[in-house]
């Protein structure tokens, strides 16, 4: 049996970072899609011959059919896609322009759709893979100032049902991961500045602590892997309890 292959999109930074390092370290051929080409090489230098890159900005749709199959053409296959790139827009609701709610609309669940459209053909062919998408507490409760995101991510735990329930039949199954407050560069800036939001997202997480990119990874290589192999349509809170918390 040939090594597995991986597409992470997003996979040069902050938790697809961390989700390419899993599966690399799992000796899965990683390859990570994102439109920063210096990330992705800094990225491909750190993990060594396993993690490689394809240049490519999610929200050119028209682009992405090309990019599939040049990836299928080099590597023979694709068992395992991640879609995790993902963009955010805070601003109070009344304010947010029509533009910018499709702006993450366009990244964060058109390209999701066609990507995971492109690479069902290749998995349907061969009878089997696995794709894992990336959700967020936005999904599970209201939390203010990010409209666009929260319907993005609301439209991706839906697509992730029936995705599951057309494509395992085929055997290929789908399932989600979503992320509660998870200790990056970025969510600590953010938390670290306003100490009124931190105490809430503390206080109602049981665990009382913030997760790791590595506690989504684990989780994301989980489904990828045989452990899961009856496990299809699911999406998974890695948040500490923060989804049920009071």
């Amino acid at each position: 049996m040939s090594a597995k292959i991986a597409i992470v999109t997003g996979g040069g930074a902050g938790l697809g970072l961390a989700i390419t390092r899993k599966l690399v370290e799992e000796k899965i051929k990683t390859i990570i899609i994102g439109r920063d080409e210096s990330k992705l090489q800094a990225a491909a230098a750190e993990l060594g011959s396993l993690c490689t890159y394809k240049v490519l900005d999610l929200q050119d749709l028209s682009r992405i059919p090309d990019c599939i199959e040049n990836i299928l053409q080099e590597f023979g296959q694709i068992d395992i896609l991640v879609n995790n790139a993902g963009i955010n827009h805070k601003k109070p609701f009344a304010e947010v322009t029509d533009a910018e709610f499709y702006n993450v609309i366009q990244t964060n669940v058109l390209s999701v759709f066609a990507i995971s459209r492109e690479v069902s053909k290749v998995m349907i062919a061969a009878g089997k893979g696995t794709i894992i998408n990336i959700s967020s507490m936005a999904a599970q409760y209201g939390i203010p100032k990010v409209i666009a995101y929260t319907a993005a991510k609301s439209a991706i735990e839906g697509m992730t049902k029936a995705m599951a329930v057309e494509l395992s039949p085929l055997g290929i199954r789908v399932n989600c991961v979503a992320p509660g407050f998870i200790k990056t560069a970025m969510s600590s800036k953010a938390l670290d500045n306003d100490p009124e939001r931190k105490q809430k997202v503390l206080s109602r997480t049981p665990m009382g602590h913030l997760g790791l990119p590595e506690d989504v990874a684990g989780a994301v290589y989980y489904l990828s892997s045989e452990g899961s192999k009856y496990v299809t349509g699911v999406i998974i809170p890695v948040d500490g309890g923060n989804s049920i918390g009071f």
